[in-house]
Order: C-alpha cells, then sequence, then structure tokens
C-alpha cells in the first residue's frame, strides 16, 4: 500500500487558520471558536464527534472517533487547543515565516500537534482503515492542569490500547518516555501580631514562621533523585511596624516516581510550625502523577523508532521535569508523548515551529496509527 503524502504548504496554510484562532483557557468562548474549527474539520473528514461541554469557566471539550471498531480498544490521540496567550497577543506576535521557522501564539504547544494528528487521522477517516479504532480526544484546559477534562483523559485512556500525546517534541526532535509528577500546595500561616516597637515580644511573626518553612521545603531538592520543590509566591505581613499575623507561599514539586511521591507529599501536608501560638495548615497534593518508563511504554518508543528509521528519522527518547496529559494515561496504559512538531519558545512572544517538521511529524504519527494493533 503506498504511503500517503503530507503537503507542507497545504498544512502550513491549514495551521495559520488555527494559530490566528486565539483561544486561551480563562476564555471559554474563545476556545470554543477554535473548537468549532477543529470539529469542522473533523465532521468533514467523516469522524463521529462528540462534544461536551465546558464548566467551571473552562471551553468544551471536543471528542472525534473513527467511524470502525466502536467498542474495541484503540488508539487515542491526546491533545488541547487552549493556549496561556491572552486575547490581543497575535498583535505582538502575528503569524509570519521567516525561512524555515513559523512564528505565533499556540503554534508549538500545541496547536502544530494537534493539526498534525488531524492530517494523519483524517487520512484514515477518509478511506483507508487503521487496525485498531482511533480517537482524538482535544480537551480546553491543559494549560491550567486539565481540571476539568482529567476525568474525560483517564476514561478514554482506559479505554485504549496506546495512547498517543501530541505536544511539541524535545530539542532534536526527541519523544518523550517519561516525564516528573507534579505536586502543588498552598501553605497558609497564621500567627499573632503585635507593635514592632512597644510589644514584639507578645506577638509570634508568621514571616519568620514561612522563612524557616521555606528552607525546610528547599532542602527537599535533590539533584541524585530529580526531586525539586520550588516555593514560588511569597506574600505576609501588613506594614513594617506590625508583627505580621498572616504569611502565604504557593509551592511547586516535581517528583519522577510515585514511591517519591508517597514518601514525599505526606510531609509537606503535615508541616508544623516550629513556635506556640503559630498555625500552619497545607493543602494541596499530586495535580499530576509522575508518568514513568515502563516496560510497555519502551516497548511502544521502540516501535516508533523502527517506524522513525524508516522515514528517515533518528529518533530518540527523554525524560523531562514538565508535566502534560499524558501524565494522566502512562500509569495505566503504554503512553508516548512528544509527538508533535519541533519548535521552541512556547508560552513567549517569541513561540515558533520549524516548518520542515511538519510533513515527517505527520508521516510518524499516521504509521503508528497504520501498525499498531
Amino acid at each position: 500500500m503506498s504511503l500517503p503524502t503530507f503537503e507542507t504548504q497545504s498544512m502550513l496554510k491549514g495551521l495559520r487558520r488555527w494559530v490566528e484562532i486565539e483561544s486561551p483557557t480563562d476564555v471559554p468562548e474563545a476556545v470554543n471558536r477554535m473548537m468549532d474549527a477543529a470539529e469542522s474539520a473533523y465532521r468533514e473528514a467523516g469522524a463521529r464527534l462528540e462534544r461536551v461541554p465546558g464548566r467551571d469557566g473552562r471551553g468544551d471539550h471536543l471528542i472525534a472517533r473513527s467511524p470502525w471498531g466502536e467498542g474495541e480498544a484503540g488508539v487515542l490521540i491526546l491533545s488541547h487547543l487552549d493556549t496561556v496567550h491572552p486575547i490581543g497577543f497575535l498583535e505582538r506576535l502575528p503569524f509570519r515565516i521567516e525561512g524555515d521557522t513559523a512564528f505565533g501564539p499556540g503554534i508549538c504547544d500545541m496547536k502544530g500537534g494537534v493539526y498534525i494528528a488531524h492530517e494523519a487521522f483524517a487520512r484514515f477517516l477518509r478511506g483507508r482503515r487503521s487496525p485498531l479504532p482511533i480517537t482524538h480526544l482535544i480537551v480546553s484546559d491543559e494549560e491550567t492542569g486539565s481540571t476539568t477534562s482529567r476525568h474525560l483523559i483517564e476514561q478514554e485512556g482506559r479505554r485504549a490500547k496506546f495512547v498517543l500525546v501530541t505536544e511539541a517534541c524535545r530539542d532534536g526532535g526527541k519523544v518523550v518516555t517519561a516525564r516528573k509528577g507534579v505536586g502543588q500546595f498552598e501553605m497558609h500561616i497564621r500567627g499573632i501580631a503585635s507593635h514592632s516597637g512597644s510589644r514584639p515580644q507578645d506577638g509570634r511573626s508568621a514571616v519568620r514562621e514561612l522563612a524557616q518553612q521555606i528552607l525546610e521545603l528547599e532542602a527537599l531538592n535533590d539533584v541524585k533523585t530529580g526531586v525539586s520543590v520550588t516555593v514560588g509566591v511569597v506574600r505576609g505581613g501588613t506594614r513594617p511596624n506590625v508583627i505580621p499575623e498572616e504569611a502565604y507561599a504557593e509551592i511547586d514539586m516535581r517528583l519522577p516516581t510515585l514511591a517519591l511521591a508517597e514518601e514525599l507529599i505526606p510531609k509537606v501536608l503535615c508541616a508544623k510550625a516550629h513556635r506556640e501560638g503559630v498555625k500552619v495548615r497545607v493543602t494541596g497534593g499530586l495535580n499530576r502523577p509522575p508518568y514513568e518508563k515502563t516496560a510497555k511504554i519502551a516497548a511502544l518508543f521502540a516501535h516508533a523508532r523502527k517506524l522513525a528509521a524508516e522515514i528517515g528519522i533518528d529518533l530518540q527518547d527523554v525524560s523531562t521535569g514538565g508535566g502534560s496529559d499524558g501524565n494522566f494515561t502512562a500509569p495505566f496504559v503504554a503512553t508516548l508523548d512528544g509527538l508533535g512538531v519541533e519548535g521552541q519558545g512556547a508560552h513567549t512572544d517569541q513561540e515558533q515551529i520549524l516548518i520542515s517538521s511538519l510533513s515527517p511529524r505527520a508521516m510518524l504519527l499516521f504509521r503508528l496509527l497504520e501498525t499498531l494493533s
């Protein structure tokens, strides 16, 4: 059977239309305009469609399914169409082409990946049948933690034999076979206020307590195990002449394994005050579970590497600290991430992709869909 062609300029033209539909996560009506465009493209290709209404200030989610293999375990393509860039950012970062580079908000993270997945899936919808049924789940809130889509991701993941995530590939075209889990916490500290000049002995500084807590949290960083802890937001106090009664911090923790998560998260949640009269309360937990490279994931990567070699790609894999929706499926189904386009500058005013990566990455997705069974 002859392989289809993926014409770069045609894909670039289609991708431009999507990039120019701004879709920040926190503007659900804008995300829904982007979902309308994706839904229209899949309807034209012949997919079975399901639109899941948004909630809690987030946009809709879209599910496109192949018309064959209903009820069978198949391949789940996992993508998101929300971006971090606010409405109007397109004026600051208009779509433009410079040599082999195309710029635009969300073009790398991850409209490029969603677009090539649609192109690969549409080849089957328009006349070829893959060995396994295909589902493409496109969510609207990945950039803010997938709080309204996680149940859908896990539900569809449990129905699948394989999950392919179209986040952008890493430097040099590497795919992702492991990601750290993400813990997110808020620390609230209440001390005792007093006049810092006349009655300092009566006070219990919440800021002092927070400083001690931060040192203990930072001590959990471990280069050998890969654990990282960052206290990224800190607030406290009211005036310089008042012993501060309240302090607050937001904490980010990255955990490469579930065992480390089970060991360290309780330590954060059970933090105790160092002085009598001070109260410490920590809320939060594991936002995304660790994505560990299991034997099944290693086998899926080996298969992808062989397919990539056939189309001239020396495919390598990598572990990364950033989380994705692949973290939700990797604990129970073979998941391969970073299958999107190659680019850089995600979330910045220089977000870009390599135009020359569009066709080979679309072909790799096509070959995976064609051969996974």
